[in-house]
């Protein structure tokens, strides 16, 4: 008679695969954070303590206290509530650019990864082109030139984008071409537009979703950075990146006037990058599975 010394027990097996579903406390963190932005991009207005724009020339350059929880600035607007009601222009422009980019990038990447050849060709060298372009300094230069404006930073980066965009799925679709199930779906008879959006660009959704993640946080910054230079948000606009320009000057007076909204700044890139990879991981771990 034998005896099994390493039995399977069933109640440790199935507290293996709960572990396994359970979210990391700092992906759970990242989410509350996020849809507090998201809320605050929606909502802002609403359930910000104080109207943003209005002008208290009595209070100004107050300490954060109760009634303002990160003071007042040079006129006397309550800085807390323009961090709020700023998200709006902190989440719309990088969605806008990270959404366009990957439609359109993701469309000549595709195309070109898939069919080669001239198209390819073309493709690339476009991309190869816009490469060879300083993107921050054209951005710069462009805005500048044609008077500033938020909506034109936002069309610009977004064209600068799709690029990078169009480089990276192009690769992810080379390394998919070859495999066996595109030449089994050739067999089939599918047409070539049906194999790329129906069988070979899921298989490189893991990599969309983290590149369409990171654009996002690098356009939060980016045009953070132009609405400091005052190429981006217009003068009195409720936005980060000029908060910081406005109340740069007020690091000794009130440092809280600048570096809340930096502070949000950065927390909101780095929980979008963290979620970014997590998808990635769990996405590639499902399609490894399957």
């Amino acid at each position: 008679m034998s005896v099994d010394i390493n039995p399977v027990r069933p109640e440790l097996s199935l507290g293996v695969t709960r572990s396994r579903r359970r979210f990391p406390v700092l992906i759970i963190l990242c989410l509350i954070f996020t849809a507090l932005v998201v809320f605050c991009a929606i909502f802002g207005s609403l359930v910000a303590p104080h109207d943003p724009n209005e002008q208290d020339l009595l209070n100004t350059l107050q300490q954060p206290s109760w009634d303002h929880l990160f003071g007042t600035d040079t006129l006397g607007r309550d800085i807390f509530s323009r961090v709020i009601v700023g998200a709006r222009t902190a989440v719309a422009g990088p969605l806008v650019i990270a959404l366009g980019a990957m439609l359109i990038g993701n469309t000549l990447g595709v195309f070109a990864g898939y069919r080669g050849g001239r198209a390819d060709f073309v493709i690339m060298r476009f991309c190869d082109l816009m490469f060879a372009l300083p993107a921050l300094l054209v951005a710069i230069v462009v805005v500048g030139v044609l008077g500033g404006g938020y909506w034109l930073a936002v069309t610009l980066l977004m064209i600068l984008t799709i690029p990078y965009d169009a480089r990276l799925i192009r690769g992810s679709v080379l390394e998919q071409r070859p495999r066996p199930y595109v030449e089994a779906v050739r067999v089939l008879g599918l047409k070539p537009r049906q194999i790329m959006v129906g069988q070979v660009w899921p298989n490189v959704l893991p990599v969309v979703v983290a590149n369409t993640f990171l654009n996002f946080a690098f356009s939060l910054v980016t045009l953070s950075g132009l609405s400091y230079l005052g190429l981006g948000a217009g003068p009195g606009t409720a936005d980060w990146g000029r908060m910081i320009s406005d109340n740069r000057n007020l690091l000794f007076q009130n440092p809280v006037a600048a570096l809340g909204p930096a502070f949000v700044l950065v927390a909101t890139a780095t929980t979008v990058n963290l979620l970014g990879d997590w998808l990635y991981e769990r996405l590639s771990d499902r399609g490894r599975a399957r």
